[in-house]
């Protein structure tokens, strides 16, 4: 798995794509070739990315293209597409491919292969000016929000993870030697999204939250293992345990 570690402080939404350069056939090859490196959070669930025009779905953002994700609708497969999504999403960003995971989109085709469209994320090239320039800067909740025990040397890195409304729905506890991620809805609160968006896009979100939080273990040389829990909970229940990092 690629190092995209320093591409996290760098990356940002892009809410609206203005003065845009041009994807070339270089840059869809090398993408698709990379599709094909990227892993699963859950290697039993099926999947698969296209990608299109923006032109081919209801994104209006002024993008150039967007990657559709399909997926089977098993197990843990919303934190699945996130866990995936999350490598694509920072691979563009070293390209200098702004993006943008946009969730109210919608495909012409809302099913392919078999499987059920979950998620876009669209992008176009940007001027390398025009990322981020300081991460910290950003609107996140605070770390004592969102981690409790011992901090490590990326406690507060990791709070950057991009998630749907910035609602940040997680909480890591480090106890001992573990790390036990939750996924985190304080009870009645659930900002401008609709119940049921909530409960699928903050699902997504978890996913890529593990994805950033292994990233952030590799780079500190922290070994672990990692065992996933499946998410069973509706809106009444604050914590949900997600997934257990043993660290070694």
């Amino acid at each position: 798995m690629r190092d995209f570690y320093n591409e996290f402080f760098r990356r940002k939404s892009f809410h609206l794509f203005r003065d845009t350069g041009s994807i070339s056939e270089k840059d869809l090859e090398e993408l698709n070739d990379f599709l094909k490196e990227v892993k699963p959070l859950d290697e039993t669930i099926r999947y698969t990315c296209r990608i299109v025009k923006e032109s081919e779905t209801t994104c209006k953002r002024g993008a150039e293209y967007c990657i559709l994700f399909y997926s089977e609708k098993k197990n843990e497969y919303l934190r699945n597409i996130g866990y995936i999504g999350e490598q694509i999403d920072l691979y563009l960003t070293s390209k200098n491919i702004g993006t943008l995971w946009f969730g109210i989109g919608k495909p012409d085709e809302k099913e392919y292969d078999g499987l059920d469209y979950i998620i876009m994320i669209a992008f176009s090239r940007m001027a390398e000016d025009r990322f981020r320039k300081d991460m910290f800067k950003s609107k996140r909740k605070s770390l004592e929000e969102t981690w409790s025990g011992e901090e490590l040397p990326f406690s507060n890195i990791v709070r950057f993870t991009p998630s749907a409304c910035n609602t940040q729905p997680w909480i890591t506890e480090h106890i001992d030697n573990k790390l036990y991620v939750y996924r985190y809805k304080k009870a009645g609160k659930r900002g401008i999204m609709p119940v049921k968006a909530v409960m699928y896009y903050n699902r997504i979100d978890i996913g890529i939250y593990l994805y950033i939080l292994e990233m952030c273990l590799n780079h500190e040389n922290i070994t672990f293992e990692r065992e996933l829990y499946e998410d069973l909970s509706d809106d009444t229940v604050e914590k949900t345990l997600s997934a257990v990092y043993t660290l070694k």
